[in-house]
């Protein structure tokens, strides 16, 4: 597949990097020559100089022959109109843009993406992607991870293990036996900044990271037995009312729930927005860093903060501030991925990270097919991916263990009807199946052919 890539920022870098592991043919545009040059030198993709939105620059960018364009600059305008013009000019097939302003994004002014107007099939918003992260991450306390597969019947949680975890220490094949309701398969687990895929002799140990799939009807007994039984924060405190902030607070106040929350922002002018739009909230305007604001706020006696201004640093001394001061959680955005491996020594409970989360909801609509979701985990530790499996598929009617998985490979779920199977050696795979799987990014390719004959972009 050729794939045109507009922005060779953090994120189209990325995109560029997922799409060229899989042996596309990626060419990136960038009117940045240090970033191009980066780019060209690190990845093996073409990298072109010049503005994404010009019809000249698309052309030597080879737009004509491409099946796919992605617009991620930092200008939506830019965006839409390299969409528009690749549309119109050299009839590329699928156009995905990114839109950061939410005035494009009013359901009023919907009919402005139509295929009439503005053809743009695919309209990526970081922040409400963030926000709705954020909020699912609130719903299961504990967790550092959530994301909802197969129609919300199975979740990828996201644990640390404590010392007090009853299941560290034990190897992972003895886990079914000792807690035989648990109904949970371990993906990864993460120890000192290493993501290993495990094997049934393989052992949680306390300060690991773990990713594990599990039947959502089950997930407060699995969270029980990695130690969590944290309740649901009733008291929340957002740092920061930009459209991260505000989206999300407006979010809580639509869920209908009985939180209690409140809104620190530094901009005068952007508080007043910010309480003009919000009915339940209460906003406060000051520094998130000014410990009097805080006490306004009363921090100490809230489960969760939320630090999601436009300034990592900020976030992360705000949410240690705030921790304290005596809150119990800290949701912590940060963009940078230096800073990801001091967070668990420092005491943040979670991070949230914007450029794996545009990332991950592109990728998944650049699979096609079969390919239902696909969802990137850490830094480049591989996918996980929901498919549906075909009668073809070499997994299909056979138990297991007979199936001559790849190394890397990690089977979480079959979903059958409204039935979740944690998967054993002896599970069948049948025809139409939901699967989820994990699969480490240098065998992405080789698991998605095996859910088909022929890989299913289009």
């Amino acid at each position: 597949m050729k794939v045109i890539v507009c922005g060779a920022g953090q994120v189209g870098f990325h995109i560029a990097q997922h799409l060229s592991r899989e042996n596309n043919d990626v060419t990136v545009i960038d009117q940045s020559p240090e970033l191009v040059r980066r780019i060209s030198d690190t990845l093996d993709v073409q990298g072109v100089i010049g503005h994404a939105s010009r019809p000249d620059v698309l052309e030597r960018a080879g737009t004509a022959d491409a099946d796919m364009i992605i617009a991620v600059t930092a200008a939506d305008e830019s965006n839409m109109v390299a969409c528009q013009v690749a549309h119109s000019l050299f009839g590329v097939p699928t156009k995905i843009a990114r839109i950061r302003a939410q005035a494009y994004l009013q359901p009023m002014w919907a009919n402005l993406f139509s295929r009439e107007h503005m053809p743009i099939d695919v309209i990526i918003s970081p922040e409400i992607e963030v926000a709705r992260a954020i909020q699912r991450r609130l719903t299961v306390p504990g967790a550092f991870e959530m994301i909802p597969l197969v129609g919300g019947k199975v979740k990828l949680l996201g644990v640390r293990c404590g010392k007090a975890c009853p299941l560290v220490n034990t190897p992972l094949r003895q886990i079914n036996q000792l807690f035989p309701d648990l109904s949970i398969t371990v993906i990864g687990i993460v120890r000192d900044g290493v993501f290993m895929v495990p094997d049934a002799d393989s052992q949680m140990l306390p300060g690991d990271s773990v990713y594990f799939v599990a039947d959502a009807e089950k997930q407060d007994r699995a969270m029980a037995a990695f130690g969590h039984d944290e309740q649901e924060a009733r008291r929340l405190v957002i740092f920061g009312g930009g459209n991260i902030g505000l989206f999300l607070a407006e979010e809580l106040e639509l869920s209908e729930s009985k939180l209690n929350v409140k809104l620190i922002e530094w901009d005068g002018e952007r508080a007043s927005l910010c309480a003009s739009r919000l009915k339940k909230t209460m906003v406060i305007q000051g520094d998130v860093l000014d410990t009097q604001i805080m006490d306004e706020a009363n921090v100490a006696m809230t489960e969760t903060i939320i630090a999601v201004t436009n300034d990592d640093e900020n976030n992360i001394l705000s949410s240690l501030l705030a921790k304290r001061e005596g809150a119990q959680r800290a949701i912590t955005l940060i963009n940078k991925g230096e800073y990801e491996s001091l967070i668990g020594s420092l005491g943040i409970d979670v991070v949230v990270d914007p450029r794996n989360i545009t990332v991950s909801t592109i990728i998944q609509h650049v699979r096609r097919g079969r390919i239902h979701s696909v969802h990137t985990l850490g830094e480049g530790f591989g996918e996980l991916i929901e498919a549906e499996a075909l009668e073809t598929s070499p997994m299909v009617g056979k138990p297991l263990k007979e199936a001559d998985l790849p190394e890397g490979m990690v089977i979480g779920a079959v979903v059958r009807g409204d039935e979740v199977i944690s998967p054993r050696g002896n599970t069948i795979i049948l025809a139409k199946d939901r699967v989820v799987v994990f699969a480490t990014s240098d065998i992405i390719t080789q698991v998605e052919k095996m859910f088909s004959v022929q890989l299913e972009y289009f």
